[in-house]
Parts: structure tokens; C-alpha cells; sequence
């Protein structure tokens, strides 16, 4: 087959910009299929990590996309009475940018956006419909067909049609995914099924400072909650119960009845952006990947909104997946590595859809015997620790003599301020994104011609913090110093999802560098297409 482009992706909404960027950035040619005529232009996504915070900056300009967002210090559980249940701490730092951050979700997807039609290699197709996959061996045939609106308001594709071809696609088109269902991809479902009324506004004057928290209310009559959307806007949901009719709650005086009864606030006080019943999910694809298509964000997993955690996931389905088919595509890896996307990806997104699934029935606890239980266990501080975020635990990272993660392998790797030929700023910025090797000490004296020529081929970041070294950078705020001592390590290997592959001795790099040449089954050149 021959190939139009290297990579099709279907869907342009958080993952499917992410993976368009980082592909468009590498200079690999790209086509996007998205139904919609642009982008979505109101806020799904209101929560991000510090994590997806340093994915942004690594495919779109970060300070637009956080141009007006806020820090959240905390999130606050009150009972039907108001009794305050559980108090959890935001406040501190990931990856170099706030733990918890609120933001405007179309800031996020502009910025990135912007970069993705100034890298001169993605072909962006908004207005248009996939209506039929076909795969081969040697590729994907992706047809498509102008969605337009007709007289009446209907939404439709004409009878226009383009078909292309690709070595490679990636199914982002969201929980309905055409690409899946063409598939016969099933999935896996754990019975959520809550109904939420989403009311989006914007603040037309300062409100209460309660309002810039993130706030449930676990009323057993009616569950909700409010959370800021960035400064200069704010959100209000509240549980649609069994048997109650959607349409009334889509009705605009209901909201400003609620919104009064329950908030004080009127239209002197919020303008009203949006105002839509939605349905929440946990389920995940049975599948990621089918030959040489891929199923990334929604389409492969659909997260109840608990956590905030579910666009957060598709932007690590985003770069991970796409830092695997860069090196497949520049012929520096075999095609077996991107059998490691749903290995790395399908455990950690399946850990987090079970997370917040188990806080949805905290927030939807309406029998009233059961919501007073709750209360005690938290008054009493029975109810368990929540497990501890995920980390990856397969595919590209190494692991011990029982096929385990060894040490923090799999963790995120940190990011601190440094300095460089009078440069100062995130390492990102300064050094460079990718693969990176980190070190206490110079790196120099360890590692053979052939291991150094490796990271020019991986084209590896190096930084060493020893004063003086070949590749050294001052550690500003000792980061990576405090990193080093507080795990009694001297070296890491990060990966470009900021994920660590290797941490550890400096005597122990060079053996790590030769796994992770294995793990990516890297091609010798003479295999190089």
C-alpha cells in the first residue's frame, strides 16, 4: 500500500492534539479527521495535574494555555448537613508546575492547537466525518465525508467523499468511537451510570472565596458540588436522580432557580455558559491496538469525572503513543514497541477509572442509612487511605529478577530550575525534552563510545549538577540534589512522558542504558529504513 501520510488520527479534541503536535513537531506527516467544524470552544476539562501541565508545555505554549488558570489548594467533602468529612491537600508541586490546577480547557486546546499548524507537517480536516476504516498489513485507508448542519438544525455528512491512506492510525474520537465500533472492539463496563447536571459560568463579579475551592456536597436528597474554572469562571453540578426528567433539568430557569436556592446567586452574579445533563461512565476497550490502529483517550478508556483525571489520561495516552511511533517511523525501532502503548497505558488508566469510580459512590450515596455510615466512617477516620496514584508498571521501564519495577522505575521523573550558558528555566526549557539522563556526577568516565552514541541517536537530553562537569547545569533550587538524597541515588533515566525508566548508582547507568536499548527494541543501523 502506498502511503499518504505517516500517521491518520481521528478526533481532535486534548489527545488527539497532543498526538498531533508531538508528531508534527518529530516532522513526521500527519492527517486529522475531526467531525466538529472547530474546536469545542467550552470547558469539559477543568482540572489538570502538574504532570499534563508539563505535556502541554511540551506540545503547545503553556503560558497561554494557563493564561487564566488557578492553583486549587484543596478539595472538600461535606456531608447533607454541612459537616466538613475530609479535607485533601493540593497544595505542593509535580513535575515542576502546581500538583492541581484549574484551568479553561479551550485556552489549553488553542495554544496547543496554534502548534500544531505552525509545525508545517499535519494536515488539520475539521467539518469532516470518518465514515469507514479499512486495514491492511502494510496500512490504514481512512474515508471521509463533510459534517454539515442542514435546514432544520440536523447535523449530517453529505455525500462528499476522501479517502487516504496512512501507515498508521490512532482512534481519538471519543466514547462513541466509530473507529472501535468499525473494529469490533467491545469493552469492559463496572456499572456506572450516574446522571450529573453540568452548569458552567462565568463570573461577572468577585464572588465568595469558597468558590475558589474545590467542594462536594454528599447529600444523600441530592448531591453537589462546585469547583472553579480557572479565575474568571465557575462550575456547578448536582445529581440528576433515578426516574427524574433531563429535560427539566436542561431548562434554564431550573439553573437559576438552583443556582439561587442553594448558592445566593443570580444573573447580577454568573452569566451561564453552558448548562447540560451528563451521563458518566467507567469503561475501558477490550483492545488498544488492532494491527496498525490504536485506540487512545475516550475511545479506549471513559473515566467517570471523580478525579478529574479523565482528559489527563488521554494526553498521556497522547505522548506516550506518540514518542513510540516517532522512533518506529524514523526507523530507529521496531514496530514491536508500540505493543508496549496499551502494556504502559491500559493498567494505569484502568486504576484511575476504578479510583473514581469508588469516589462516585461516595459523592452518590442517596440512601439516607447508608449516608449517615459514610459520615461516621469519616468522623471516626475508619474509611481506608485511598490507593496511591498509578505508576507504570510494564512495557519501557526496567525491572528487577521478578519482572517487577525495580526501585522508581515507572515514577514520575522530577523537574527543576536550572542554569545553563546564562540561560535559567525548567529543565524542559532549557535542556530539552525527550529521553533525558540526569546524573550527580559527571556521566563521562562510565559510559563506553557506543552507549554515547546511543543517546545522540535517541537524541537524550544530558545534564549533570556537578560543577565543571562536560555536561553540567546549576541545580537552582537544589531539586535535583534533594531528589538524589532523599532516594540515595546518583543517576535517572527519564523517558519523554516524564516517566522514569531506570533510577539508581552511577556505576549502574551504563547497564540500564543497554536494557533500555532492548526494551525499545532498537534496530541496528544496518536494519535502518
Amino acid at each position: 500500500m502506498d502511503h499518504d501520510y505517516d500517521v491518520a488520527v481521528v478526533g481532535y479534541g486534548p489527545t488527539g492534539l497532543v498526538l498531533a503536535s508531538l508528531l508534527g513537531k518529530a516532522g513526521h506527516k500527519v492527517v486529522v479527521f475531526e467531525r466538529w467544524p472547530g474546536l469545542y470552544g467550552l470547558p469539559r476539562l477543568t482540572h489538570i495535574d502538574g504532570e499534563t501541565a508539563r505535556i502541554i508545555a511540551s506540545v503547545g505554549d503553556l503560558g497561554h494555555a494557563l493564561r487564566d488558570a488557578y492553583p486549587i489548594p484543596d478539595y472538600r467533602y461535606f456531608s447533607g448537613e454541612g459537616e466538613l468529612l475530609i479535607e485533601l491537600d493540593w497544595r505542593g508541586e509535580s513535575c515542576g508546575h502546581p500538583a492541581h490546577i484549574s484551568m479553561y480547557q479551550p485556552d489549553i486546546e488553542d495554544a496547543i492547537h496554534q502548534q500544531v499548524l505552525a509545525t508545517g507537517h499535519v494536515e488539520v480536516n475539521q467539518g469532516w466525518a470518518v465514515v469507514n476504516v479499512r486495514a491492511a498489513d502494510d496500512g490504514v485507508q481512512v474515508t471521509a465525508r463533510p459534517w454539515t448542519k442542514d435546514r432544520t438544525g440536523q447535523w449530517s455528512h453529505s455525500d462528499e467523499e476522501r479517502t487516504v491512506t496512512a501507515k498508521y492510525l490512532v482512534g481519538a474520537d471519543g466514547a462513541g468511537s466509530l473507529v472501535r465500533a468499525t473494529l469490533g472492539i467491545e469493552r469492559s463496563d463496572n456499572g456506572v451510570d450516574d446522571r450529573w447536571l453540568n452548569i458552567d459560568t462565568e463570573r461577572l463579579r468577585e464572588l465568595p472565596e469558597r468558590f475558589m475551592k474545590v467542594t462536594q456536597f454528599c447529600d444523600p436528597k441530592r448531591g453537589h458540588m462546585y469547583m472553579p474554572i480557572g479565575r474568571s469562571r465557575q462550575r456547578f453540578e448536582l445529581a440528576v436522580l433515578k426516574g427524574e426528567d433531563q429535560d427539566r433539568f436542561e431548562d434554564r430557569e431550573f439553573a437559576w432557580q438552583w443556582l439561587r436556592e442553594t448558592h445566593g446567586l443570580g444573573p447580577e452574579d454568573v452569566k451561564i455558559l453552558r448548562q447540560v445533563v451528563y451521563t458518566f461512565q467507567g469503561r475501558i476497550a477490550e483492545r488498544w491496538r488492532q494491527g496498525r490502529v490504536f485506540l487512545a483517550g475516550d475511545a479506549a478508556h471513559t473515566t467517570p469525572p471523580y478525579m478529574g483525571q479523565g482528559a489527563c489520561s488521554g494526553m498521556r495516552d497522547g505522548i506516550t503513543l506518540g514518542w513510540k511511533l516517532d522512533l518506529v517511523l524514523r526507523g530507529k525501532a521496531d514496530d514491536s514497541l508500540l505493543d508496549t502503548y496499551e502494556a504502559e497505558r491500559r493498567p494505569h488508566a484502568t486504576a484511575i477509572t476504578e479510583i473514581s469510580t469508588a469516589l462516585g459512590k461516595v459523592a452518590n450515596t442517596h440512601d439516607p442509612v447508608e449516608a449517615r455510615l459514610r459520615d461516621e466512617a469519616f468522623r471516626t477516620g475508619s474509611v481506608p487511605p485511598p490507593p496511591p496514584f498509578p505508576t507504570i508498571v510494564a512495557g519501557v521501564i526496567q525491572h528487577d529478577g521478578e519482572g517487577r519495577p525495580s526501585g522508581l522505575a515507572g515514577t514520575l521523573a522530577p523537574q527543576g530550575v536550572v542554569r545553563r550558558n546564562g540561560r535559567e528555566g525548567l529543565f524542559d526549557d532549557v535542556v530539552g525534552r525527550g529521553f533525558s539522563v540526569v546524573s550527580a556526577r559527571d556521566t563521562c568516565a562510565v559510559l563506553t563510545s557506543v552507549q554515547r552514541q546511543f543517546l545522540a541517536e535517541l537524541g537524550a537530553a544530558i545534564a549533570t549538577v556537578q560543577p565543571g562537569a562536560v555536561d553540567s547545569v546549576d541545580d537552582v533550587r537544589g531539586t535535583y540534589a534533594g531528589y538524589f538524597d532523599q532516594h540515595g541515588i546518583e543517576a535517572f533515566i527519564g523517558r519523554p512522558d516524564y516517566h522514569l525508566f531506570w533510577a539508581g548508582k552511577l556505576a549502574e547507568l551504563p547497564a540500564a542504558l543497554d536494557e533500555l536499548k532492548a526494551r525499545l527494541a532498537w534496530l541496528p543501523a544496518k536494519e535502518l529504513v
